[in-house]
C-alpha cells in the first residue's frame, strides 16, 4: 500500500496511508489529509491512483505544490515515484510505494492533520482516511408466521440434515451471484427433503408484480412436468400475506382447488416467503410432492422457514453488494467528470506587466456549471470571461464544456466583444438548451490603453474597488438577457478606464446567494463591503471573500457553485 511519510512538520516519521483512487490535501475538514496551516489552501492538491500508478496534481493553490523542489502548477498531473518528496508550504511528505523496514516506526494511529500540522485533537484517524461507503450487514429478519395444516408425519425428520444445512450455508456465503446460489440451495433442499419431487425459487418483479422463476429443479427428469410452471395461487397466498404455507393434501384443501394446481399434479407442498429487508425484493421457495406417501409436515415447514431466512439474508447481501458496485462506478464516473471539467479551466493565470490575477472555483457537487476563462486576443488584449449555467451537476457541466469552446471561437472570429456575445447567444438559442439559460460576463482588458470593455448577458455586475477602497458596480445599466433566451438579441458593450491601484472582482451567484441558518442571503452589499475592507493583493481579496462567505454560512453545506475572479492594476 502506498503511503506518505512526514519528514518535515510537527510529527516527523508518522505514516499516512493512501486509500481509494483520490486523496485530497488541504485545510478543509472534508479533505482526506487535513493540513491545518494558514499558508495551505482549502483544497490544495490531490493524489490520484490509476492502475497502480500515482499522480500528484495542484488544485490551483495559492502557494503552490512541489515535487523534489520543482513546482508543478500548470503541469496537470505529475507522476509520483518511490521516495519523491512532496512539499506543501511548510510540510514535506515522502511518497513511498511500500514501507521499508527503515521507513516505518511504531506509533499510535495519528490523524492526518496531526501528522502534518501538530493539531492536538484528531478529526480523523489515519485508518479512517478511506471514506468509501461500506454496506452494513442487515439484522436477522423475523421468520414468517407459520400456518399449521393438520397433523402429518415428517419423512425428513429421520434424515440427518446437518450436512445439507451446512452445505446451504456454504453456498449462501460462497458467492454473490444469485443465479448461482439459488440452484445450489434447491440441490441441497432435495437432500434434506427426500419426498420433494419439485422445487422452485421465485422472485417478484417490483415494477410489474409478475413472478419470475430464478431456480427450478425436478427430482426425476424427462416427465411432462419438466417445463418450469408455477401456480400463482400458492405464491400469492405466501408472499402477499407473508405467511409460510403447508398443504398436506391439495386435492382436499378448499384454498387450493384450482386447475393449475391439478394440472401440475401437486398433492402436498410447503411454500415459505423470503423475509428480505430490501423493499424491492419479494419472493418464496416452494417444494412440491406428487404422491400422498410423502406428505410434508409442520416440522418440514419449520425447517424450510429457517433456510428461507438464510436465503433472504443472502439476497439482501447481494442487493447491497450490487448497490455498492453501482455507487463505486458512479463515483469513478463523477471523478472522471471532475477531472475533465478541471481540465477545461485555465491552468495558468495571465502574465501581464503591471497586472496580477487570482481566481477560485468550488462546485457545489462533484461537477458544476460555473466556469471562467482567460483568452489571449490579438493586439496584446486578454478576454476575461465568467458564466453560470442554470442548474447544477452533470447537465450543467456538459453545457459548461460546450461554452468553453464556443466562447473561444466567437471571441476570435468576431470583430467586437458585443458581436462575439451576440453570435454566442444565436448559437445557444438554436442549440436545444431546453429550459436552461446561461448568465455570462465578458471583459476585454487592453493593458496598453488600460481600458476594460464590458459585455454583460444577465450576469451579476463586476465590482470595481478604487485606490481609496470605494466599491461600485460596472456596466449595471447596460446588461442584456442571459444567453439562450432570445435568439435575435443584440448585446451592447461599454468601455471604462482602469486606474493604478484599482481592483476588479467577477463572481457568480453562489457567493451572493449563500445562506445562513436563518435563510438570510449573503447578498451583494455584504460582498461589496468585504471587498472594500480586504487588504493585501488580489489573492488576499479572494481569500477574504471566501472566508467571509464560509463564516456567514456557519457550517451549512454549499448550495451552489462558487466562482471568483479578481485582477488588479499596479501601475
Amino acid at each position: 500500500m502506498a503511503v506518505l511519510k512526514v519528514i518535515a512538520g510537527s510529527c516527523p516519521g508518522q505514516i499516512i496511508e493512501l486509500h481509494g483512487e483520490r486523496c485530497t490535501l488541504g485545510r478543509l475538514p472534508s479533505c482526506q489529509i487535513v493540513l491545518e496551516n494558514g499558508a495551505v489552501s482549502r483544497t490544495h492538491a490531490q493524489i490520484l491512483e490509476s492502475h497502480g500508478a500515482f499522480y500528484l496534481e495542484d488544485l490551483r493553490s495559492r502557494n503552490g505544490t512541489q515535487i523534489n523542489g520543482e513546482p508543478i502548477q500548470g503541469k496537470g498531473r505529475v507522476e509520483l515515484h518511490h521516495r519523491d518528496i512532496i512539499s506543501v508550504c511548510e510540510v514535506e511528505l515522502r511518497f513511498l510505494l511500500k514501507v521499508a523496514p527503515d521507513d516505518s516506526e511504531p506509533a499510535r494511529p495519528v490523524d492526518a492533520a496531526d501528522a502534518a500540522a501538530g493539531t492536538p485533537n484528531a478529526k480523523k484517524t489515519l485508518e479512517a482516511t478511506d471514506t468509501s461507503p461500506r454496506p452494513k450487514a442487515p439484522s436477522t429478519p423475523r421468520p414468517p408466521e407459520l400456518v399449521e395444516d393438520g397433523e402429518a408425519s415428517s419423512i425428513s425428520s429421520s434424515f440427518d440434515v446437518r450436512s445439507p444445512i451446512l452445505e446451504i450455508t456454504d453456498n449462501l456465503g460462497g458467492s454473490l451471484d444469485i443465479d448461482v446460489v439459488l440452484p445450489r440451495i434447491l440441490e441441497s433442499l432435495f437432500k434434506i427433503f427426500p419426498q420433494a419431487d419439485r422445487g422452485v425459487v421465485v422472485l417478484q418483479d417490483p415494477s410489474t408484480g409478475d413472478f419470475q422463476i430464478k431456480a427450478f429443479r425436478l427430482r426425476r427428469e424427462g416427465s411432462e412436468l419438466d417445463s418450469a410452471r408455477i401456480s400463482t395461487t400458492i405464491l400469492r397466498e405466501a408472499i402477499d400475506k407473508s405467511k409460510a404455507v403447508l398443504c398436506s393434501d391439495a386435492a382436499k384443501d378448499p384454498r387450493f382447488l384450482t386447475e393449475s394446481i391439478a394440472n401440475l399434479r401437486i398433492r402436498s407442498f410447503i411454500c415459505v416467503p423470503l423475509p428480505c429487508r430490501s423493499l424491492d425484493v419479494r419472493g418464496a421457495i416452494q417444494l412440491d410432492t406428487f404422491s400422498l406417501a410423502g406428505m410434508f409436515s409442520q416440522d418440514d415447514l419449520d425447517l424450510l422457514a429457517s433456510v428461507c431466512t438464510q436465503a433472504a439474508l443472502a439476497l439482501d447481501n447481494v442487493r447491497m453488494h450490487q448497490a455498492a458496485i453501482k455507487q463505486r462506478d458512479l463515483e469513478r464516473e463523477l471523478e472522471f467528470a471532475t477531472q475533465v471539467q478541471l481540465g477545461f479551466l485555465p491552468s495558468e493565470r495571465p502574465l501581464i506587466p503591471g497586472y496580477s490575477f487570482c481566481d477560485h472555483y468550488s462546485p457545489a457537487q462533484r461537477v458544476g456549471g460555473d466556469f471562467f476563462d482567460y483568452v489571449a486576443l490579438p493586439g496584446g488584449r486578454t478576454a476575461i470571461t465568467v458564466g453560470d449555467v442554470a442548474g447544477k451537476g452533470v447537465p450543467a457541466a456538459l453545457l459548461m464544456a460546450r461554452m468553453y469552446s464556443d466562447v473561444r471561437y466567437t471571441l476570435l472570429s468576431q470583430p467586437t466583444p458585443a458581436d462575439a456575445v451576440t453570435k454566442l447567444n444565436e448559437g445557444l438559442s438554436t442549440g436545444g438548451l431546453g429550459h436552461r439559460f446561461i448568465t455570462f460576463a465578458l471583459l476585454v482588458l487592453d493593458p496598453s490603453a488600460h481600458t476594460l470593455t464590458i459585455v454583460n448577458a444577465g450576469h451579476l455586475p463586476p465590482l470595481l474597488r478604487s485606490k481609496t477602497n470605494e466599491v461600485k458596480s460596472l456596466g449595471l445599466n447596460m446588461s442584456g438577457l442571459p444567453l439562450g433566451i432570445q435568439h435575435d438579441l443584440k448585446y451592447r458593450q461599454t468601455t471604462v478606464k482602469i486606474a493604478p491601484g484599482e481592483t476588479v472582482l467577477l463572481y457568480t451567484d453562489g457567493v451572493t446567494e449563500a445562506m445562513n441558518h436563518t435563510n438570510e442571503c449573503y447578498g451583494s452589499d455584504r460582498l461589496a463591503a468585504r471587498m472594500g475592507s480586504a487588504g493585501g493583493d488580489v489573492a488576499a481579496v479572494v481569500e477574504a471573500v471566501i472566508e467571509d462567505v464560509e463564516s456567514f454560512g456557519d457550517g451549512l453545506a454549499q448550495r451552489d457553485d462558487i466562482c471568483l475572479l479578481c485582477f488588479e492594476r499596479h501601475a
